[in-house]
This record gives C-alpha cells, structure tokens and sequence, in this order.
C-alpha cells in the first residue's frame, strides 16, 4: 500500500512543501531525508539508535543486497525488514547507479539489461534486467521500488545523453509490466544536463503510465477554447479526472537521477527546478543522491520532498563532521586539547557527551568508537535540520530560516 497527501504548500516566496506517505510500515513527513543502509544497515548504527535520531525511513540497495547475501535468502527469512530488524519504512534503488558508479567492472549495457561484474571479487559475471530488478525489489519487501535506469556520465554530449535515456524509458515500461505487488514504484527522471531532454523525457515518462488506457500526455492539455488561466501542463490538467487518475496508476512518485554526479551546483538547481516544474504535484518528488545541508535547503526550495546521501555517514568515517557554523575536520591538531562539545547547539548524544579532543583521539586511533559517535552526530544534523525545515514550512517562516541557517554556516571556515 502507498499514499500521497500534499499537506502544505507555501504562499511565501518558496515551493516547498509539506507532504504525507503512508506505507505497510509506517508514515513518512515530508521533505524528509533517508540515511543510507547500503548492504541493510546505515553503517554502526542500530535501527533502534536510528529511531532515536529521528529516521522515518532509510534506503536499502538492490545491487549489493543482490550479490550478498542475495535476494532469494533475504525472502526466505522474511524479508529486509525483518532481515536487518527495521519496522519502519524501507526505500530501495533498482541498482542502476552502482553499476554505473563501478563502470570500470561494467561489462555492456542493452536493450534486454545489463551485464557486469562482481565488485566483490571482480570475477562472476551477472546480468540484471528490469524485471529482475523489480523481482529483487519485491522480495526485499521494500515499500517504494525504483525502476531500473542507465545513469548518464557527465559530461556527455547530447547524442549520448540522448540515447541513453531512451534505454532507460524502454526499461521503466518493462519495470512497470514487470510489478506484480502494490508495492511503491517511482520512476525515474533522466536526461542529463540539458532542460530540453529532461522535459521531454518527463513527458514520455508518462505516456507510459497512459499506454493501457491508450491516451497519451500530450491529449491532456486543456482543450482548444478553454480558458487562458486553464492549466494546461500535461502532468497537472484537470479537465478530465478520470484521464488524470490514469497518469498516476502506476507510477506513485518521481525520482530526479543523474545528478551530483560531478557537475557545477549551480547545474544541479537548473535541472531540479526543470524537473520539479513539470512533475505532478500530487506526487512525492524525490532528489537522488544529494547532498550537502546547502543542497539539501535550495532544493526543498524548489520543491522535492526526499533526499538520500552518503555523505553524513562517509564523511564521519573519514573525520569530517557538520556543525551549524560550519563543517570541521575533527582530526586537525587545533582540536586536541579543545574540551567543547562538536556544535553547542546540537542536541545529539555525541556533543553532550564528549569533546572535540576526544573525538579527535578516537577517530586518530582509528577506534570504532570514534567513527560511531561521529555517524550519530552527523545524522543527528541532517535528520534534525530537516525537522526544522518541516516547522518552518508549517510556520510559514522557510524564507527566513533558511537564510539565517546558511548565514550561521558561513561564519565558520573548515576547520
């Protein structure tokens, strides 16, 4: 089961939005943000430690749950949700992205799926379909599936980026063909870095919903003689509610993918807002992949409600951690005999317990410890911001917390 409620949107110079989806294991408040549980656990945490922090739900990934310790196993002792001892919701990705993040071990990519090699031993050979994609899904248990899709390299050239998206709109049709439980499916928006292709490949993306009722986008908009202020965009006409009910059937929300894959921000905010303009209203929007607290915060401006980024966590591992005024690097020396807690604004377990000095110690030391408190921290900032994000929207005060919070991260330097 799934649903979508839009709760709010804002009259106050920003299209963020507050939003509701019910699932089999829980509801989710949006803009929300989804740590990361690659290979079923958001790395040194506890699914209860995860409750603490305020997760609603987390991501699981196809591709590596496929190899290890495979699909067929999880569902034989109950699923991921059981399986990693998680009763809220779970997102996962259709595997796409890893494989194209691994493209050195990538073998060939065709109409029929995808051929590659094992990253585990570099060696086995294996080959995921759209169907098998959905068919992983489905036995993970996941509440909301991706649909399987080629992640386009930047730069690419229009050619390129061109041909590759129309593999994967072939393949988000075989994907929806392929569902067989009431799952979630979000399709995937592609089309590089040029506006032109992503509009086109959104509208495409739901003639593709319309083939069984053998209608088309493009017959949606508001008929000849209809009013000017009629709208008349193809994803949000209301002039036939039966017809716009059929652009939904099957696709219960939209994923932007393709981007923080290297190009400039500034990039980024264009084809967000590209997408976010044309994709339905009455559906989530999820931004794949992204990114900084900055990233996060002009992208919920312009209208997406689900993030997903390694960064919180990765960035702990490695020592570098996000404060609200600014991010430091916890193993400088400035920081050895600095008693003060990371952010004395923050609330989490890690800053009112211990100091930079010992972080700075254990992370030096390469204690587990240190890598734990540091992930507890740096998701506490991300899944804390994003409820202040939700207050604000609901306060009407967006504009102004999201000013004064990249005022406060500027004041401090890297440290």
């Amino acid at each position: 089961m799934f649903r979508f409620e839009l709760i709010k949107t804002s009259s106050q110079g920003t299209r963020g939005r507050i939003g509701k989806m019910t699932t089999a294991h829980g509801e989710i408040t949006t803009p929300c943000f989804m740590p990361v549980g690659t290979q079923g656990t958001v790395k040194g945490i506890t699914p209860e430690e995860l409750k603490t922090l305020g997760a609603q739900i987390i991501l699981g990934n196809t591709y590596h749950l496929f190899l290890r310790p495979g699909h067929d196993r999880i569902k034989r002792l109950g699923g991921l949700h059981r399986f990693m001892n998680w009763d809220r919701p779970i997102l996962t990705d259709s595997g796409g992205y890893q494989i194209f993040s691994l493209a050195d071990l990538r073998s060939k990519f065709t109409d029929d799926g995808v051929e590659f090699q094992s990253h585990l031993d570099g060696g086995e050979k294996h080959f995921l379909s759209p169907e098998l994609a959905i068919e992983i899904q489905e036995a993970l248990g996941s509440d909301i599936m991706m649909v399987l899709d080629e992640c386009t390299p930047y730069p690419a050239d229009e050619d390129q980026t061109r041909k590759s998206m129309e593999l994967s709109l072939r393949w988000a049709q075989r994907c929806l063909q392929a569902r067989t439980s009431n799952n979630a499916l979000f399709g995937i928006v592609q089309g590089g870095m040029y506006p032109h292709l992503r509009k086109e490949y959104i509208e495409r993306l739901l003639d593709i919903s319309l083939k069984t009722a053998g209608l088309s986008a493009r017959s949606l908009r508001a008929p000849v003689g209809a009013d000017k202020d009629h709208r008349s965009d193809p994803l949000n006409t209301a002039h036939d509610q039966d017809v716009h009910q059929a652009i939904h059937e099957h696709f219960d929300g939209f994923s932007i993918g393709g981007l923080s894959v290297g190009e400039p921000t500034s990039i980024m905010y264009e084809i967000t807002e590209v997408c976010t303009s044309l994709l339905p209203n009455d559906k989530p929007r999820y931004l794949m992949g992204v990114g900084t607290p900055e990233n996060l915060l002009e992208c919920i401006d312009r209208g997406i409600d689900m993030f997903d980024c390694v960064l919180p966590t990765r960035n702990a591992r490695n020592g570098y951690l996000f404060t609200s005024t600014g991010d430091i690097n916890i193993r400088n020396a400035r920081h050895s005999d600095d008693g003060t807690p990371l952010d004395k604004n923050c609330q989490c377990y890690t800053c009112k317990n211990y100091s930079r000095a010992y972080l700075r110690h254990l992370s030096l030391a390469g204690e587990m410890l240190g890598a734990r408190l540091a992930t507890l921290h740096n998701l506490h900032f991300y899944l804390d911001l994003l409820e202040r994000v939700r207050v604000s929207l609901q306060k009407e005060t967006y504009p102004e917390f999201k000013k004064e919070f990249l005022l406060q991260r500027k004041k401090g330097l890297p440290s």
